[in-house]
């Protein structure tokens, strides 16, 4: 028997217009597209913060995808994956990382395993 990968599922949407403050933690995959002030965790979860999303504080899951814009430290387990018209100001760690061009980061990456 084929085992199939299942597609990723979004467990929390935060819409526009909506804000967040203190600590979010997840399992799965999570879409912010409104603001969070505090801390973001999650274990084995993806992070996926939109164009309209402003994340002011840390972060730490498994995968990060950013579109919008983050104030904090990023420590992700497996990847982050940063696209235009993303702004990280704050350091990345994490053992991958892909920034495409556009995207503003001001801070220090570390790619450790």
């Amino acid at each position: 028997m084929i085992k199939t990968k299942k597609p990723d599922t979004i467990t929390m949407l935060l819409g526009p217009g909506t804000t967040i403050e203190g600590t979010v933690e997840f399992e799965n995959t999570v879409r912010l597209e409104g603001n969070v002030v505090g801390k973001i965790y999650s274990t084995n979860g993806k992070l996926i913060i939109g164009e309209t999303a402003v994340v002011n504080g840390e972060i730490m899951v498994n995968v990060a995808i950013i579109m919008g814009r983050v104030n904090g430290k990023i420590n992700a387990g497996k990847r982050v994956e940063v696209y235009p018209p993303g702004r990280i100001e704050g350091d990345i760690q994490s053992p991958a990382v892909l920034i495409e061009s556009g995207v503003i980061f001001n801070g220090n990456c570390s790619m450790k395993v």
